[in-house]
């Protein structure tokens, strides 16, 4: 008998397994990815303190492109990489939250990387 795949607890242990190796620091903060069916939130936390440094969505008001496609993914890197700058982070770790490194998680990556993060 085949047994149907629960989508949702695969993601959650693929997630799992990448926190395990990626931690941020004050130094060098984690860069996370999450992708909902209509939108995309990034945040770059301090996982030692707790803390969210920088946030960005496609929700925000500087984002024109509102919805979960590879044209916001570009757009919302850049403003991510841009807010990071200002608050002095250069160097982060990427945590691509469960996803698979392809299609609009790629493209988030790819722009931050062209607006200056290290990664």
């Amino acid at each position: 008998m085949v047994k149907k795949i629960n989508r949702k607890a695969e993601k959650t242990r693929r997630h799992i397994r990448v926190r395990r190796k990626i931690s941020g620091t004050e130094q060098c903060p984690r860069l996370c990815v999450y992708r909902s069916n209509r939108n995309l939130f990034l945040q770059v936390i301090d996982d030692v303190a707790g803390n969210t440094l920088v946030s960005c969505s496609t929700l925000d008001k500087e984002v024109k492109n509102k919805h979960s496609n590879k044209e916001a993914a570009r757009e919302v890197g850049t403003i991510i990489a841009k807010k990071a700058l200002e608050k002095n982070i250069k160097t982060v770790v990427f945590d691509r939250g469960g996803c698979i490194y392809h299609g609009v998680v790629k493209e988030v990556a790819e722009a931050a990387r062209e607006a200056g993060l290290e990664f």
